[in-house]
């Protein structure tokens, strides 16, 4: 049974405690934390002070998501801010073993996303280096995106090469994930699923949260 990451991209800003109070006594496994900087993506949302505002009153692990340039230069922050897990692209990384051992370094869990037009294989020298796989499923920048099907090959390509190589590190996918395909992405090999405004628009978001999870059960 995957885990499930809400996006508090997609929660009320001006409700925002009220948001990881639901998210905190949900089935939630994490809470997705997407930062973006207007520049490696067409869109800005938050940074660092929102981030520790929210791990003030989070009592699971922010899975903190970095589309911005540069990252390394904000990875002790966003690890001071409560990040446990520091995911980077490899779109925005031309040193990313460096950029990986940084993470790890300030002990959080490295992950390494991808756009939906990078194919996994560009990260077959470093898989045994890190904890977790984000697969964009959507182009990165906004939510409520409709979900790109060529995601299921990716995942299953990157499953099989975990289980040939013998990885450890976890598949997370995020983008247009719902009821529709939440158990095909677990069949494929997804760990984790992250869903934003298909939770926080629903009138029952706790409630949409255990129906992804019951609903991706293989």
């Amino acid at each position: 049974m995957p885990a499930i990451a809400p996006s508090v991209l997609a929660a009320d800003f001006a409700n925002l405690q009220r948001d990881i109070a639901m998210l905190n006594s949900s089935e939630a496994e994490y809470i997705h934390v997407d930062i973006m900087d207007g520049m490696f993506v067409p869109n800005i949302s938050f940074g660092i002070p929102v981030c520790e505002a929210i791990h003030r009153h989070a009592t699971k692990p922010l899975d903190v998501h970095l589309m911005i340039e540069q990252p390394d230069r904000y990875l002790p922050a966003f690890r001071k801010a409560g990040a446990s897990i520091l995911t980077v692209h490899y779109e925005a990384c031309p040193h990313l073993h460096r950029t990986v051992q940084h993470i790890k370094e300030l002990g959080a869990l490295a992950g390494i996303a991808l756009n939906p037009h990078t194919p996994v294989e560009l990260l077959s020298e470093i898989l045994s280096d890190v904890s977790l796989i984000l697969i964009m499923s959507v182009n990165p920048g906004f939510g409520g995106q409709k979900f790109i099907e060529n995601s299921y090959h990716k995942i299953a390509k990157l499953d099989q090469l975990r289980k040939e190589k013998g990885y450890t590190f976890k598949i997370e996918v995020d983008g247009g994930v719902n009821l529709d395909n939440a158990a095909l992405l677990a069949q494929s090999g997804a760990d984790i699923l992250v869903a934003g405004s298909f939770v926080f628009s629903a009138g029952d978001p706790s409630g949409t949260i255990s129906k992804l999870k019951n609903v991706s059960q293989v």
